[in-house]
């Protein structure tokens, strides 16, 4: 899990816009991205989770069809989505006291993963 509030944040001041939604989009699919709590427990609890939602070592045919061996990342990311939006008033972007914006990353190799961040209002 990766905090993405604080390029987020910097996003909507760039923009000096005021009033508006961010929306925050990774272009992969064995990605999320998220509103959640950042903290270690739940960091865990999120891959315990994951594993109980779509298993790794299970005989998925996205396995055997492309000699693969991350069908369970892309179920996973399914599960999540690849996008949040969220509102923000006076350059301030209208998270609760605990939630940050989040990426997780569920492939079972490392990636380079392209986030977009848009910026619309006023």
């Amino acid at each position: 899990m990766i905090d993405l509030t604080p390029m987020v944040r910097q996003a909507i001041a760039a923009s000096a816009l005021q009033t508006g939604v961010v929306t925050v989009f990774v272009a992969h699919s064995t990605a999320g991205v998220t509103v959640s709590e950042y903290e270690p427990g739940l960091i865990e609890d999120v891959k315990q989770v994951g594993e109980r939602i779509a298993p790794a070592g299970v005989d998925y045919l996205h396995d055997r069809l492309n000699y693969d061996d991350n069908a369970h990342s892309h179920l996973r990311a399914l599960v999540i989505g690849p996008s949040v939006t969220i509102p923000f008033e006076r350059g301030e972007v209208l998270l609760g006291t605990w939630q940050r914006v989040v990426l997780i990353d569920f492939d079972t190799h490392p990636r380079t993963r392209n986030v977009v961040i848009q910026v619309l209002g006023e």
